[in-house]
């Protein structure tokens, strides 16, 4: 179940970033990401321990990330002082549920969809963005990515409003389960939306 929904979490992942498919190697998936903050991701899928060592130890490219669905200590012996771990997240899901959306007074929210990637701005009445998020269909699947809600408008439930415009809109397009990587902060959310943790969601990056 957890590498399955894992392997939704990267291919969605990668339509909602936009950038090449995810590859097939002994590890896992490679997903070449071409950020200079992450060139390149490695997400190992039922990896042993002598193959995740020797994927580590074979990685010269700088900013590099490995992630797995394990707690960062039980990663942690895998990886040099010239690695650094990256913020801890948690891989979830739901069976998705679409409802009716309704903006709060004064917000207006708009959704695009183009290339597999459905896209949700909520804005204030001054046309100043609120709230954002993206949603990368994969199959029967969409993977949730990138929910923001500026500082000014938290607390409005602009959070939930984008949440379900997504979801509304990837039902449409034949989308019956939803996947994510949530944040410490957003698993709250999540959580009050109906969404399971499935495991820990971990990783490092090279950092010589």
């Amino acid at each position: 179940m957890v590498l399955r929904t894992g392997r939704l979490w990267v291919e969605g992942w990668a339509v909602a970033r936009r950038v090449a498919a995810p590859v097939e190697v002994p590890w896992g998936l490679r997903v070449e990401v071409g950020q200079p903050s992450q060139v390149v991701r490695h997400v190992l899928l039922g990896a042993d321990d002598t193959t995740a060592r020797g994927l580590i130890g074979s990685v010269t490219e700088p900013t590099t990330c490995v992630k797995a669905f394990m707690t960062s200590e039980a990663m942690r012996p895998w990886f040099t002082s010239a690695w650094e771990p990256v913020e801890p997240c948690f891989l979830m899901a739901v069976a998705l549920r679409p409802a009716p959306v309704r903006a709060p007074e004064g917000y207006h929210v708009g959704v695009e969809v183009a290339d597999g990637v459905v896209s949700v701005r909520v804005l204030s009445a001054g046309g100043e963005l609120a709230a954002a998020g993206l949603a990368g269909l994969t199959g029967d699947a969409c993977v949730f990515d990138q929910i923001v809600t500026e500082p000014a408008h938290r607390r409005r439930g602009l959070g939930t409003l984008v949440m379900g415009a997504l979801t509304e809109a990837a039902a449409e397009r034949g989308a019956a389960s939803g996947v994510l990587g949530a944040t410490f902060p957003g698993r709250g959310l999540y959580e009050a939306l109906g969404w399971k943790v499935l495991a820990p969601l971990n990783g490092f990056v090279y950092r010589p």
